[in-house]
């Protein structure tokens, strides 16, 4: 993982670069060349005098909140997923009740099944 550079060696370096910088968004490329996040980019280029518009930052503060919120309904989903497939019944004979045979009783794992396989699992 690239190292990011300390701000004040940011903010001296960048005077020198954003002379020769080419590219066609001065903001993206502060962030990759100083590893930083466009955010941080546009208030350093702002400190050495560089002008961005007030209308980019709002855009640029509006994408990380959809991607944040993006995000967090995934991870949500995911977790929802996972604690659907995972969910079993019980009852006074199953810790796990797995299925139901066709003429309606359960099977699956006991609780002295399952007392079993945590002392195993301790031991591993």
């Amino acid at each position: 993982m690239k190292k990011t550079p300390d701000r004040k060696y940011r903010l001296q370096s960048a005077k020198d670069w954003v002379k020769i910088y080419s590219g066609n968004n001065i903001v993206k490329g502060y962030a990759k060349k100083y590893s930083v996040d466009k955010l941080c980019a546009v208030k350093e280029l702002r400190w050495i005098g560089v002008e961005i518009s007030d209308e980019y930052e709002r855009q640029l503060r509006q994408s990380q909140e959809s991607l944040k919120l993006q995000r967090l309904s995934f991870k949500k989903k995911r977790e929802n997923e996972l604690n659907a497939c995972c969910e079993f019944e019980s009852d006074e004979n199953f810790a796990m009740i797995i299925g139901y045979t066709s003429g309606g009783y359960p099977y699956g794992v006991t609780h002295e099944e399952m007392e079993q396989l945590d002392i195993e699992k301790e031991f591993d």
